[in-house]
């Protein structure tokens, strides 16, 4: 893994702890060696992990749109600093990237990057791996979603073998970077169209 596209929060109303992960995850790619891809801002967890990032010797990569760039406030240490139109570029481009996917702590935007992600390799257009730090269970709802959606057959349940999902970020990270998920077949994944009892074929 040469790089890794994080996910996170650009807000600065949050309680400290969350930023205690996303430094420690920032000085772990660093000293793995991993370049950091993520939305190029400097506030909130997205400024925390970029800094952690830089101080700890390593490579920041930040994609980041013309609307945000002032918003945001751009992080003006990036090794590479890309400005974008859209938003819908902003995430083709940090996705391409990146060679795995790392979910911090956020809000509307970074559960909608971690959805895209994971329906993406549901789909099969990548085989990147994705990681969720949970810190101090945040993602507890979300993951109660999903297994909610697997018990009510919406979902398969071998989408659980697609996440590495742990509290602690450098043991999500080592996970993410060893992860071997099994070979899946064509209905492992993808809940059928229709059943035979709804009359379906």
């Amino acid at each position: 893994m040469q790089a890794l596209t994080v996910y996170c929060a650009s807000s600065t109303a949050l309680d400290p702890h969350f930023a205690e992960s996303a430094n420690t995850l920032g000085r772990g790619l660093a000293e793995r060696g991993i370049a950091l891809v993520y939305g190029g801002g400097s506030t909130g967890l997205m400024g925390v992990v970029a800094e952690a990032t830089k101080d700890a010797g390593g490579t920041v990569v930040g994609i980041i749109t013309e609307y945000l760039h002032d918003r945001e406030v751009a992080f003006s240490r990036c090794d590479e600093l890309v400005v974008v139109d859209t938003m819908r570029e902003r995430k083709r481009r940090m996705a391409e990237r990146g060679d795995g996917f790392m979910v911090l702590p956020g809000g509307l935007g970074t559960y909608e990057e971690f959805f895209e992600a994971l329906v993406g390799r549901v789909l099969d257009e990548h085989r990147k791996p994705i990681g969720i730090v949970n810190d101090h269970g945040y993602f507890d709802p979300m993951m109660a979603m999903i297994e909610h959606g697997i018990n009510e057959r919406f979902i398969r349940s071998a989408i659980r073998d697609l996440l590495v999902v742990d509290r602690d970020p450098i043991r999500t990270l080592d996970l993410l970077i060893n992860h071997q998920p099994p070979e899946f077949g064509a209905g492992d994944l993808i809940p059928p169209l229709a059943s035979s009892r709804e009359g379906g074929t």
